[in-house]
């Protein structure tokens, strides 16, 4: 598992790619982000294809984060992918 790292000032944009074998012809229906704990400032959420993406900001240094991306599938199934990201100053 990758962390990414974060300045408490950055704004960065993660993203997660369901790729072509994945999807396997399926389209992405919905898509929802969460975090755990609380501190980091989620907006505009995208989603193109099978890439779905947002913005993230603020975050207290020392602080390791879990962002989550919970897709519905055009079929009804839905899966999960979790970013770690820890925020230190940079």
């Amino acid at each position: 598992m990758s962390i990414f790292l974060k300045d408490p000032g950055g704004v960065i944009e993660h993203a997660a790619d369901w790729d072509a074998g994945y999807l396997a012809g399926r389209l992405i229906s919905q898509s929802m982000w969460a975090v755990l704990p609380p501190g980091l400032i989620l907006s505009a959420p995208r989603q193109s294809g099978g890439r779905t993406a947002i913005t993230v900001t603020g975050g207290i240094a020392g602080t390791v984060y879990r962002l989550s991306n919970r897709v519905t599938l055009s079929d009804g199934s839905s899966d999960e992918r979790t970013l770690v990201v820890r925020v230190e100053e940079r």
